[in-house]
């Protein structure tokens, strides 16, 4: 039997990557301690908190160590450490490409504005991506239990820095809560502006979710969508398009959606036709990083080499990034499955 192909070595992009939870644990505590935050046991016992967050309560708490875990990003440096981390985190992964989310109003009030906020963030973006060789770019996300004006005034401020590192905007939080056309005029300045439409839907709500996304905010992607895997005219839909779902497997099974990582539909879609792209969430809460999905989709899912390396090619495919990026990247992706694998 040949001896499997090394994952980490894999070129691939990380298209769902949220901010916070991105940060290193014990870079949580080192933080925690610098700023003299206490925090909960769930954050400071060196293991991932227990989260089942399928209803409102476990959301909460879920939401609750999230805000907890932000508060000690209160300074500049703070901010660079997290994004330099994190680059490296994610070039030891295989990682070459990566879009990050972020609400820049969660920074603001410590950083001197909204403003500010983005710009540091984007500039640590910059310092981080030349010193590890990562690609790195922003989604500015709104958050879907904030009012709609404030998803607007986000999809402006986003729309300014197009041209300095942001491609995208987002929404985020939980699904169940609102309307997701109450963010349609958001969505359109930000498409307007020449953003990628990537909202969260198909998460803890039903392929109904994904299908808002895709009619009231004109979703070129989507955050999470593997409910998606409920409605074969949608998946249908989604493959016609090939509009891709960053779908993060462990994020799933650590918040309930699915009660193993077995039922994580992952096989359904990739054979609909779905384009994916295999995403880490909230590592700091979850407990694994990117190269972590590709092995489960391989060691529970039976996915092939030459299926990990479509997998990664949807990935890159489904980025933002540059045509001359992506062709070399492509091409990298062909030669890890074209070398021997021992």
């Amino acid at each position: 039997m040949d001896q499997p192909r090394d994952v980490r070595a894999l070129p691939k992009a990380h298209l769902h990557l949220h901010f916070t939870g991105s940060m290193r644990p014990a870079t949580l505590l080192e933080l925690a301690e610098k700023h003299r935050v206490r925090l909960p046991e769930a954050l400071s016992s060196g293991e991932p908190p227990r989260l089942r967050a399928t209803d409102e309560r476990g959301w909460f708490r879920f939401q609750r160590l999230y805000d907890t875990a932000r508060s000690v990003l209160r300074d500049e440096s703070d901010i660079r450490r997290l994004v330099r981390e994190t680059a490296e985190d994610e070039a030891l992964d295989g990682s070459r490409w990566l879009e990050i989310q972020v609400d820049p109003t969660s920074y603001a009030p410590r950083l001197g504005g909204l403003i500010p906020a983005l710009e540091l963030i984007l500039d640590a973006t910059r310092e981080a991506s030349a010193a590890t060789g990562v690609g790195i770019r922003v989604l500015v996300a709104a958050n879907r239990m904030k009012s709609p004006m404030d998803a607007r005034t986000l999809a402006r401020l986003a729309v300014r820095y197009a041209d300095q590192g942001v491609v995208g905007f987002g929404l985020s939080n939980d699904e169940r809560r609102g309307l997701a056309r109450d963010f349609d005029r958001a969505f359109t300045i930000a498409r307007k502006g020449g953003l990628l439409a990537a909202p969260h839907g198909g998460e803890l709500s039903g392929p109904e979710s994904v299908r808002d996304c895709l009619d009231d905010l004109g979703a070129g992607r989507i955050g999470h969508g593997v409910r998606a895997a409920e409605d074969p005219r949608l998946m249908q839909r989604l493959a016609d398009r090939q509009v891709t779902c960053e779908v993060c497997p462990s994020s799933n099974v650590s918040l309930g959606v699915y009660e193993e990582p077995g039922l994580v539909p992952l096989r359904a879609l990739f054979e609909a036709g779905v384009p994916l792209a295999l995403g880490a969430d909230d590592p700091l809460l979850f407990g694994s990083r990117l190269a972590a999905q590709y092995d489960l989709a391989r060691d529970v899912h039976g996915f092939s080499d030459a299926e990990l390396a479509e997998l990664a090619r949807q990935s890159i495919r489904g980025s933002v990034a540059p045509e001359d990026v992506r062709k070399v990247l492509l091409a990298d992706v062909d030669a890890w499955l074209a070398a021997d694998p021992a």
